[in-house]
């Protein structure tokens, strides 16, 4: 197990080294960076100073190198737009991104799975073929349309829930979150439902499609004979042999919710790390861009690793298979 998870380290390491060099590559090959921090009419003589500062000198294996180490130390340099370290920045939106990111994950897995489980238990009722008319629109609908179409019923004509904004929000220390007032819960619920609806969709089509695979096993018809209560066979033994799959959906969705919830937090104007984002990329601010990139990249590798060490928890063949490797 101890082998496993040390192959798996180095190979998020090779994939981290691998991120950064396109991050540092934005630096050499979207303008120049000396641009950025002077007016147009600097003195040659001050800019090649500035260049000097900047390390711009040095051979690009050095700057390479030098970018990583400071990356390590979560330096990303300072933001072209705001003239403020770029960590900094990402500190101060990282706490809304990630409270959006993990109540819609949540959203889609409290509905997900009972979905899913009852649309393959009852296949033929009513209820479960509303359930996969809902699926199918939560599939089909792209997320801006999800969120105007929310705006516009439940902020514009019923006025019940905010239309924009975090709310109010308590500050923690290094944290701030809305979850503890009126106001932060209320502004979150339309941006949580719009970033998890279609994860919500995915998570109960595809439980649905490994209850009815595992539904018609040997194990399952020996474990029917035996005489076990049709509880037990459903939850204690078919939903579980379904969540390795679900697991691996659920861990790379919880990634892609954190990287792509650029556009639910640009119709709502959740003050998140997307929205920063998408100012970066309009305002050609490199350092953010470059910092987004590398973050989103560490999530997704610490998510993968994570989601490989649950794999063994929840399916014993796996952890047999994993000492055999070893």
């Amino acid at each position: 197990m101890l082998a496993f998870i040390l192959r798996r380290l180095l190979q998020s390491v090779v994939v981290m080294i691998t991120v950064g060099l396109i991050a540092f590559s934005m630096f050499r090959f979207v303008g120049d960076p000396v641009n950025q921090v002077v007016s147009l009419d600097t003195p040659r003589e001050q800019r090649e100073q500035i260049r000097k500062a900047m390390g711009l000198d040095d051979p690009v294996p050095i700057q390479f190198l030098n970018y990583m180490k400071r990356a390590a130390q979560l330096d990303f340099g300072i933001s072209y737009q705001f003239r403020t370290p770029v960590t900094t920045l990402i500190g101060e939106r990282m706490p809304a991104t990630l409270e959006l990111a993990f109540a819609a994950a949540f959203l889609a897995l409290a509905v997900g799975i009972p979905m899913g489980v009852y649309t393959a238990l009852r296949r033929h009722s009513v209820l479960s073929s509303f359930f996969m008319t809902v699926s199918l629109v939560g599939v089909s609908l792209p997320t801006f349309l999800i969120a105007i179409l929310l705006r516009y019923v439940f902020s514009v004509q019923l006025g019940w829930l905010p239309s924009f904004g975090r709310g109010e929000v308590v500050n923690l220390g290094y944290w701030t979150t809305g979850l503890l007032t009126l106001s932060g819960l209320k502004a979150l619920i339309l941006p949580a439902i719009t970033l998890g609806l279609f994860q919500m969709t995915l998570i109960m089509r595809l439980v649905r499609a490994e209850m009815l695979e595992v539904l018609r096993t040997d194990y399952i018809r020996f474990a029917r004979a035996r005489g076990l209560r049709t509880r037990s066979i459903h939850f204690g033994h078919a939903l579980k042999n379904t969540l390795v799959p679900v697991i691996t959906i659920t861990g790379l969705q919880l990634g892609s919710i954190i990287a792509f919830a650029l556009i639910t937090e640009y119709v709502f104007q959740w003050p998140g790390m997307g929205v920063l984002f998408l100012g970066a990329v309009q305002n050609v601010d490199i350092p953010i861009m470059a910092a987004y990139l590398m973050l989103i990249a560490f999530m997704f590798v610490t998510i993968n690793l994570i989601v490989d060490l649950l794999y063994s928890v929840v399916d014993p063949r796996l952890r047999t298979s994993m000492r055999a490797a070893t």
